[in-house]
C-alpha cells in the first residue's frame, strides 16, 4: 500500500537538489542501518533526528508522535523543592476523606463521584504545593479549571485547611438547608471558592484558552499587568471528545499563550469504559495538540518502570508499549503477574527474556501502581518544564489509574464511575494502604469517620505554609471592593430621546451608535470590550476598526488591501475590538472571561458580543448558563432578530425562539425593544445595575440580552409618559391611544389593546389606524419590551402571595383599567407573549410567527405567519365579536378585504 503521506516522486521533482551525491550519502546510511539493525533501530535513529532539528530551530514538519515514554526521563528530572514525605500524608488524609464525604452522602442517595479524584490526586497536590498563585499575592494569581468530577477531592483539601468543616462536607450536595456544597465547581453556589465551572464537559477547556488569551488582552491593552497570571485547566482524556474541548488549540497555538496549560488525567476511562479501547488516547492527544502547535509533555510511567526501560536493549518494550491498546493496559491493572508475563511479555523472545529477570511482585508494581501521574516527582517535573515553556501553551499527558488506591473493586473497573461508596472494610484496607491514624473504634455504627491531623498538625502548617508563600488559599474566588463604575455622559443616551425624523434607523445600527459614544467616554470607554463573530459589517460596525483597532498580539504586520479607506481593517495589539472570527462558541468564551474580569482580575470590563439572534441561544445556549453559573455581568446583542424581518436567508437564520430560550436562564434579563430610545434607556439602566449604583435587593450578577432588528424605520421621539423608563425596564409602558395617535375614531367604538414587541410594533401601529379608519375600533399600543421581565416579576408576586404578602404584578398594574380584550403580538412564536397570559385580566390572545422560517419579502414572510397589520386587523375583529362589539360578518368581511 502506498504511503499517502510519502513524498511521491512527482513532488521530488519540484525540489532542486543542490546536491545529489551528499543525498545518495544519506539514503544509503539509513539503507544500511535498516539492513544491519533492522527497521526499529532505523525509525528510532531517525526520530531522534527530527528531534535534534525541531530542537535546532530547523524548519521541518513536526513529529506528531514519540514513543509513549515518558518526555522527561528519570536522569534529567528536578528534584521537589519540599518535604515529599509530608506531602504524602497531606494526599493519604485528602484521598481518604474525598472518599469519606461521598459514601457518607450516598445513604441520602445524593450521589457522588471518587474515582476521579483517586487518580489524580497528586496532579492537584503538587500544583497546590509548588505551583498554583493565590490570590493574596501581587497580581490575580492564577486561574484554575478543576475538573468536575474531582470536586471531592477539593473540597477535602479545603477541610484540612481548616477553610470547612464537617459540617460542610456531611451536606455535600445538599444544599437546601444553606450550608451545603455544591457537586462541582459553581461559582454561583460557593462565589468564595470556586471561580469557574466545569462541569459541562468541553466547555472549560474552550473557556480556559479564552481565559489565558484575556489575560494577554488585558496587559497589552494596559489595563492590567497579567504577567504573573497562569491558567491551569484539568481535565479527562474522555472530556477530550467534546468539540469544544479542542475547538481553539490552533488559536493559543498561533497567539503563543504560554501563560496556559491543560493537564489531562489520562487514566484510560470515560463514563462507561476505555477512552480508546483499540487505541491509544494518549499517541491520538499527543498527534492533535503537536499538530496544532502545543508544546507537549507526556508523562506516563512511574519509577519502578526504570528497570525495566534499562533492560530494553533492543526497543523491544518500547514498541509493544506503543502496540498494546489501552484496554488491554486497563486489564493488565486486573490481573496476575501470570497473565501479564504471558499475553504482555510473551509475544517477542527478546521481551520472553526480559521477563525471566523481574520478580512477580515488580510485574504487579509496574503494572497496578506505577503510574506517572502517581508521582509528586514526575508531575513535578512535568509543570515546572510547562511553566519553563516558552512560546507555546503545554498539555500534560499524565497517565493514571481510575480508582486508584481504593483498592481491588475499584482501581480500573468500568464500573468505576458510577461506584459511590466503599464498605467499612475497604475503608480499612484502604487506611492500612495510605497508613492513616484511624482506629476501627473511629467506625461508630459503621459510619465512615473524616480524618484530620489536627489544626495544628506538621501537615496542616506545611499546607498553610506553601500556600501562604504561593499567595493564599486555592482555589478562591475573590470580589475586592471597586468603587462602581462612574456613568457615562447622560447625553450618549439622551440624544436618542429625540428620534430620527424622516430617517430610517435600524435599532441594530441605533445599538451601533450608541456604543460608539459610550467608548469614547473618558472615564469608561476603554473598559468596553466589543466582541463579535466576523460579522462586525454585517451589523454596522466597521466604522469602529480604525478608532478602536481589533485586537492582535502580534499588531499589523501587513498592509491592510484598504488601507486608504477611512474604515480601513486595523489590527493592533493594545487594538480593543476581539474579532473571532467564524466561532460563536469562542465569541462567547470570550465574552465570559470579560464578564468575569472584576473578579478575576479586580478589574470591571464592559463586554457586548454582538451576533446573529439565530446563533446565540441556539448554537450556544450551554455557555450561556456558563456565563450565568460563573456570574457574569455584560450585554448579549442577537441583532438580526426575529423571524420575519432577516429577508432572503430562510429557514437556518430566521430566529423566532431565542426570548423563549432566553426566559429559561435565571441570570438572563430579556429585552425585545422597538425603538431606539428604548435600547438607549435599556443599556443606561444595565451600566447602573452591573457597573454603578445597583437598587437595595437587586443582584449585580446578571446580563442583558438585547434583540435588535435590521429593518430600517423612522424612529419616534420618546414619548412624554409619566413613568415610561420604568415601563420600559420592567417590560411594558402604554406607547399611545387611538387619540394621542391622532386617529379619531367614533364614539362610544369598542376598544382593544395591542401589545407588541421588537419590530412587531409597527405592525400594531399600522393595525391601529386600520382598525379606526376602515372598522370604527378604537385601539392603544403597547411597547412590551420584556415579556420575560413582566413573567419574573408576576412570579415573585405569587410567591409574596405565598408568604402572605400581598403585591399586584406589575403587568396587572400597568395593565389595570385599560379597556376592551388584549391582543399581544411579536416576531416569535407565540410562546413568548403567552408568558404573561395568566396574569393579564382582560381577555387574552396572541399572534406570533409559530414553525419554521422561510426565505421571501417581509411583508409575505409576515403575511404566511399571519402576524402583518391585517392580520392584526382580522384578530381583533375576531375578538371584538366573540364579545358581541363587532358584527360577526366583519370578521369574514375583512380576511376576505384583506385577501387572508
Amino acid at each position: 500500500m502506498t504511503d499517502p503521506n510519502a513524498i511521491q516522486p512527482s513532488e521530488l521533482d519540484q525540489l532542486p537538489d543542490r546536491d545529489p551525491e551528499e543525498t545518495a550519502e544519506w539514503q544509503a546510511s539509513l539503507d544500511a542501518v535498516t539492513k544491519a539493525a533492522g527497521p526499529h533501530r532505523a525509525a528510532y535513529l531517525m526520530r531522534r533526528t527530527l528531534e535534534r532539528a525541531e530542537g535546532a530551530g530547523i524548519a521541518l514538519p513536526k513529529l506528531l508522535e514519540t514513543d509513549y515514554v515518558n518526555s522527561i526521563p528519570t536522569s534529567a528530572e528536578p528534584a521537589v523543592p519540599g518535604d515529599e514525605a509530608m506531602e504524602q500524608r497531606i494526599t493519604a488524609w485528602n484521598r481518604w476523606n474525598a472518599a469519606a464525604m461521598v459514601t457518607r452522602g450516598s445513604k441520602y442517595g445524593v450521589g457522588g463521584h471518587i474515582a476521579t479524584f483517586a487518580s489524580a490526586a497528586w496532579l492537584y497536590e503538587t500544583g497546590f504545593n509548588h505551583f498554583f498563585k493565590g490570590k493574596e499575592a501581587d497580581g490575580s494569581g492564577d486561574q484554575l479549571y478543576i475538573q468536575g468530577h474531582a470536586s471531592p477531592g477539593i473540597y477535602a483539601r479545603a477541610f484540612l485547611d481548616g477553610r470547612l468543616n464537617e459540617e460542610q462536607l456531611d451536606n455535600f450536595r445538599r444544599e437546601a438547608g444553606g450550608n451545603g456544597l455544591p457537586s462541582y465547581p459553581h461559582p454561583r453556589r460557593l462565589p468564595w471558592l470556586w471561580e469557574f465551572p466545569t462541569v459541562s464537559m468541553g466547555l472549560g477547556p474552550l473557556s480556559a484558552i479564552y481565559q489565558a488569551r484575556f489575560n494577554r488582552y488585558l496587559a497589552n491593552r494596559g489595563i492590567k499587568d497579567t504577567a504573573g497570571s497562569h491558567v491551569w485547566a484539568f481535565l479527562g482524556d474522555g472530556e477530550m471528545d467534546e468539540p469544544e474541548s479542542t475547538a481553539a488549540l490552533a488559536l493559543a497555538a498561533r497567539e503563543e499563550l504560554d501563560n496556559l496549560t491543560f493537564v489531562i488525567n489520562c487514566n484510560l476511562q470515560r463514563l462507561d469504559g476505555p477512552v480508546r479501547a483499540n487505541f491509544k488516547i494518549v499517541q491520538e492527544l499527543e498527534a492533535q495538540f503537536r499538530g496544532a502547535g502545543w508544546n507537549v509533555v507526556k508523562t506516563l510511567w512511574g519509577t519502578a518502570w526504570d528497570e525495566l526501560f534499562q533492560l530494553d536493549t533492543t526497543g523491544a518494550l518500547v514498541r509493544r508499549l506503543r502496540q498494546v491498546p489501552d484496554a488491554q493496559i486497563q486489564t493488565y491493572q486486573t490481573r496476575d503477574a501470570a497473565y501479564i508475563r504471558q499475553d504482555f511479555f510473551g509475544g517477542d523472545p527478546a521481551l520472553v527474556e526480559m521477563a525471566k529477570l523481574l520478580s512477580d511482585d515488580k510485574i504487579l508494581e509496574c503494572f497496578h501502581l506505577s503510574r506517572g501521574g502517581h508521582e509528586a516527582r514526575k508531575v513535578f517535573a512535568a509543570y515546572k518544564a510547562a511553566v519553563e515553556h516558552k512560546g507555546a501553551p503545554t498539555v500534560i499527558l499524565a497517565q493514571t489509574v481510575k480508582g486508584h488506591t481504593l483498592g481491588e473493586g475499584f482501581a480500573s473497573k468500568n464500573a468505576n464511575h458510577q461506584m459511590k461508596k466503599l464498605s467499612v472494610d475497604e475503608f480499612k484496607n484502604m487506611r492500612d494502604l495510605l497508613e492513616l491514624p484511624i482506629k476501627d473504634s473511629d467506625f461508630v455504627d459503621g459510619v465512615v469517620p473524616y480524618g484530620h491531623p489536627g489544626a495544628d498538625s506538621p501537615e496542616v502548617r506545611y499546607l498553610q505554609e506553601r500556600r501562604a508563600a504561593l499567595g493564599g488559599p486555592a482555589p478562591a474566588r475573590r470580589v475586592h471592593p471597586v468603587a462602581p463604575l462612574p456613568a457615562p455622559a447622560e447625553k450618549a443616551f439622551a440624544s436618542f430621546d429625540k428620534g430620527s425624523g424622516s430617517q430610517n434607523v435600524a435599532t441594530t445600527m441605533a445599538f451601533v451608535r450608541l456604543v460608539k459614544d459610550l467608548v469614547r467616554d473618558k472615564e469608561t470607554g476603554k473598559r468596553w470590550v466589543p466582541i463579535v463573530p466576523d460579522e462586525a459589517r454585517t451589523f454596522g460596525m466597521e466604522s469602529l476598526f480604525p478608532s478602536l483597532g481589533i485586537y492582535s498580539p502580534k499588531g499589523q504586520t501587513y498592509e491592510p488591501v484598504d488601507r486608504d479607506q477611512l474604515m480601513y481593517y486595523k489590527e493592533a495589539q493594545n487594538g480593543q475590538i476581539l474579532n473571532e472570527g467564524i466561532t460563536e462558541a469562542g465569541s462567547m468564551a470570550d465574552f465570559i472571561a470579560a464578564s468575569t474580569s472584576y473578579a478575576t482580575h479586580g478589574e470591571a470590563m464592559i463586554p457586548f458580543y454582538i451576533f446573529y439572534s439565530m446563533f446565540g441561544w441556539q448554537r450556544t445556549a450551554d455557555q450561556m448558563w456558563q456565563l450565568g453559573d460563573q456570574l457574569g455581568r455584560g450585554f448579549l446583542v442577537g441583532a438580526t432578530a426575529g423571524r420575519t424581518t432577516l429577508t432572503g436567508e430562510g429557514l437556518q437564520h430566521a430566529d423566532g425562539h431565542s426570548p423563549v430560550i432566553a426566559a429559561t436562564n435565571p441570570a438572563a434579563l430579556s429585552y425585545d425593544p422597538a425603538f431606539a430610545y428604548e435600547v438607549a434607556t435599556i443599556v443606561k439602566d444595565g451600566l447602573r445595575r452591573m457597573y454603578g449604583e445597583a437598587a437595595p435587593g437587586e443582584d449585580q450578577n446578571v446580563f442583558y440580552y438585547l434583540t435588535v432588528y435590521n429593518e430600517p424605520v423612522p424612529q419616534p421621539a420618546k414619548p412624554s409618559v409619566d413613568g415610561i423608563d420604568e415601563g420600559i425596564i420592567k417590560g411594558l409602558y402604554r406607547f399611545n391611544t387611538a387619540e394621542s395617535a391622532g386617529i379619531t375614531p367614533p364614539a362610544n367604538a369598542p376598544r382593544m389593546q395591542l401589545l407588541g414587541s421588537g419590530t412587531a410594533i409597527h405592525w400594531a401601529l399600522k393595525a391601529q389606524r386600520r382598525l379606526a379608519e376602515e372598522w370604527g375600533v378604537a385601539a392603544d399600543v403597547w411597547s412590551a419590551t420584556s415579556w420575560s421581565e413582566l413573567r419574573r416579576d408576576a412570579l415573585e408576586a405569587d410567591e409574596a402571595l405565598l408568604r402572605g404578602e400581598e403585591r399586584m404584578p406589575f403587568v396587572r398594574q400597568a395593565l389595570q383599567g385599560a379597556e376592551g380584550p388584549v391582543l399581544a403580538v411579536s416576531d416569535y412564536m407565540r410562546q413568548v407573549p403567552d408568558q404573561i397570559a395568566q396574569w393579564v385580566e382582560q381577555d387574552w390572545s396572541s399572534l406570533g410567527a409559530d414553525g419554521f422560517g422561510l426565505s421571501d419579502t417581509r411583508e409575505a414572510a409576515r403575511r404566511h405567519f399571519g402576524v402583518d397589520a391585517e392580520s392584526i386587523v382580522v384578530a381583533a375583529l375576531a375578538q371584538l365579536a366573540k364579545r358581541g362589539e363587532v358584527k360577526a360578518a366583519s370578521v369574514k368581511e375583512a380576511r376576505e378585504k384583506y385577501g387572508l
